[in-house]
């Protein structure tokens, strides 16, 4: 008899630590359930709900489809391009944007972003209509921002007189140094609302550092596995402190070529 309610004993407790251990992981799953929620339905600190990247004939492809790729993983947000112009606009090397938004059409963004390019982008620090539709943007904006040569439009403006900033490697101390601008050897630079970043690539690692900013560092890096973000390139380079000093001077000499007659031809 003593026996019978010995199993019987152990039989309900087996029972009760059975139960017990499914509830445990039942609120353990929910618990982590709940986290990834929270991941996902993180609000920004800041409600960003427009995003407007400027195009011009010339642009640096990736100084705008990076940008473009990364902050439309922003949830809510509406990312667009915007022209002079609505139609067809060129890269730097032919292919075609179908822009449907002029600048006339936006007089308020959240976020904006200025490319870069080479000569094209020099002649939109010329643009007087260019420049002031920045301005005006620039008043109510939340983030300015810029990626690679970009930072010479936006210096243009006036806006980073006495900002620090970062821009393409290509003479940026000296050309940053004409519109009042403290040049940084820098991926990324943040001074107050304006974003700057280096060359091409950086405007990603700008981006990611704004949703870092907005959303906290797990909603980034959910957007940096979305876009297997993880760079390993296959040798040493990349920037003027790891290139080899012939290469560096090779590339110098062929931006200079380019360049340098605009800005000569407009005595900057």
């Amino acid at each position: 008899m003593n026996n019978r309610k010995l199993y019987a004993t152990f039989i309900s407790l087996l029972i009760c630590g059975i139960c017990f251990c499914q509830k445990a992981t039942e609120d353990s799953l929910a618990k982590r359930h709940q986290q990834m929620m929270d991941i996902i339905m993180a609000k920004p600190k800041t409600p960003i709900k427009t995003i407007g990247i400027l195009v011009y004939n010339g642009y640096q492809t990736l100084d705008v489809m990076g940008p473009y790729e990364t902050l439309a993983n922003l949830s809510g947000v509406q990312v667009f391009f915007v022209a002079k112009q609505k139609g067809l606009v060129s890269n730097q090397r032919g292919m075609k944007l179908k822009v449907d938004t002029t600048l006339e059409e936006v007089t308020h963004l959240d976020i904006l972003v200025i490319p870069g390019g080479a000569a094209e982008t020099f002649l939109q620090t010329q643009d007087t209509a260019t420049l002031n539709w920045i301005r005006k943007i620039d008043k109510t904006s939340f983030y300015t921002t810029s990626v690679c040569t970009g930072a010479w439009i936006l210096g243009a403006t006036g806006l980073l007189n006495g900002k620090n900033v970062t821009t393409n490697w290509y003479r940026g101390n000296e050309i940053m140094k004409k519109y009042g601008a403290n040049f940084k050897n820098e991926r990324w630079v943040r001074d107050g609302k304006y974003w700057t970043s280096a060359g091409v690539t950086a405007g990603i690692d700008m981006s990611l550092a704004i949703i870092n900013e907005l959303m906290g560092e797990k909603y980034a890096q959910g957007v940096m596995l979305n876009l297997e973000y993880n760079p390993h390139p296959p040798i040493l380079g990349g920037s003027i402190t790891n290139t080899q000093p012939i290469v560096k001077d090779m590339m110098l000499e062929m931006y200079d070529m380019g360049l340098k007659p605009l800005f000569k031809k407009y005595k900057f």
